[in-house]
């Protein structure tokens, strides 16, 4: 096949008859079809399957469960790429602010260059649809630290990386690499690949039904998405190490100064601080895309305190060694041994506590295996990508709700 729409959807059962219709008529006579990726809590995935009888166009169904909705939005568009059949993707909003007309011009621009990006900052683009001028005003901040940010990979090739709408030759993004979390899908695929990108106009319209999802959390999505794909692992890592550290050697000092303490209790009791400190920054912060499912908040807390308190043990006969041999002041000496623990930490943190889990690629296949995805459209002689993502051959029409 040679185009899939993929539309990601939440709660937007008002907006699916108008968008199908549309792009019916936008699509006719083109080898295509469009993958609803549903995370709805309502009855939008009932609206889909109503709908798509109606349609001339091939209309696919992934309804993901609460617990299969990794990634956010991002998540859904990662796993639509995953299961569409269609050597090139357009991805687009199931609110109809995204025009179904513009999507044959994508595609067509599509085929020298690796993507197309639809800019509302671009030419005569347009971004007065968004639903306040405070709303424009984080949208227009968003892009410029994007691509600031990232000068080469995202500054040179594209005016509006904060944008949903986009078309993308499937086989030029490597889903291995991609960590979708929030709602900015583009961001992450220009930030992780070298792509070829051109980009056509487009007015940014006004919703047609249902209301805005945006909220400050995907403000805070959106600066954790951009400090992890600026910074990698271990530098999250080594931040809040740093940080870890600094509450160490204050600790180790008031205990020193206030209790009279012994320099070698006062080194362990502000250790054992800050391996708590350090465990709730690293969870939140640098593992949160590893944590194993098979293994609960817990169980990494003990892997975490075990291996730290071995490590304490292991640095003590240093520390007792640079400040009674060496002279060196005891703090100083404390903060020598944990620079020098830093590698092996995070290699055991990385490899043990926060053990890898299946790569992002061979979640989503398996995730496109396991839900609901369906054929709910006329097919005719069309194979199904079952050699590509598991999802098994497509099958004829289904009624509503089966």
């Amino acid at each position: 096949m040679d185009t899939t729409v993929v539309v990601p959807t939440f709660n937007e059962r008002g907006n699916v008859a108008e968008l199908v219709r549309r792009l019916d008529e936008a699509l006719r006579g083109r080898d295509a079809e469009i993958l609803f990726v549903d995370d709805s809590n309502d009855d939008t995935a009932d609206v889909v399957r109503q709908v798509a009888g109606g349609s001339t166009l091939p209309v696919r169904l992934m309804h993901r469960e609460p617990a299969d909705r990794e990634g956010g939005l991002a998540g859904a568009v990662a796993a639509g790429l995953a299961t569409a059949r269609g050597d090139y993707v357009v991805v687009m909003d199931g609110d109809l602010q995204h025009p179904p007309e513009l999507v044959p011009l994508l595609r067509d621009t599509a085929g020298p260059v690796d993507m197309v990006v639809a800019s509302r900052y671009l030419g005569a683009g347009d971004s007065s649809g968004l639903s306040s001028s405070w709303r424009r005003a984080v949208s227009s901040t968003s892009t410029l630290l994007a691509r600031s940010c990232f000068p080469r990979r995202v500054g040179r090739v594209c005016t509006d990386p904060m944008t949903g709408f986009f078309c993308v030759r499937r086989s030029a993004v490597h889903l291995d690499r991609l960590r979708p979390r929030g709602f900015k899908i583009l961001l992450e695929i220009l930030a992780r690949h070298d792509l070829e990108v051109a980009e056509v106009p487009f007015a940014f319209g006004e919703r047609h039904d249902g209301e805005s999802k945006a909220s400050w959390r995907n403000g805070a999505q959106f600066v954790y998405q951009m400090a992890a794909l600026r910074m990698g692992r271990m530098a999250r890592f080594a931040a809040v190490g740093m940080l870890g550290t600094v509450l160490n050697l204050f600790l180790m000092w008031l205990l020193l100064r206030e209790t009279g303490l012994h320099y070698l209790p006062a080194a362990v009791i502000a250790t054992e601080v800050a391996i708590l400190h350090n465990f709730v920054l690293q969870e939140r912060f640098v593992f949160n895309d590893l944590r194993d499912n098979r293994h609960r908040w817990w169980t990494r807390l003990l892997h975490s305190v075990l291996y730290n308190n071995v490590d304490t043990l292991a640095r003590l006969p240093a520390l007792a060694f640079l400040v009674e041999v060496l002279a060196f002041p005891s703090v100083l000496a404390q903060g020598l041994t944990l620079a020098v623990a830093f590698l092996a930490r995070f290699f055991f943190v990385s490899t043990v506590v926060y053990r890898p889990r299946r790569t992002p690629a061979e979640a989503l296949a398996d995730t496109a295996a396991e839900v609901d995805v369906m054929a709910i459209a006329p097919l005719q002689g069309v194979r199904g990508p079952a050699d590509e993502t598991g999802a098994g051959p497509v099958e004829g029409p289904r009624e509503a709700g089966s």
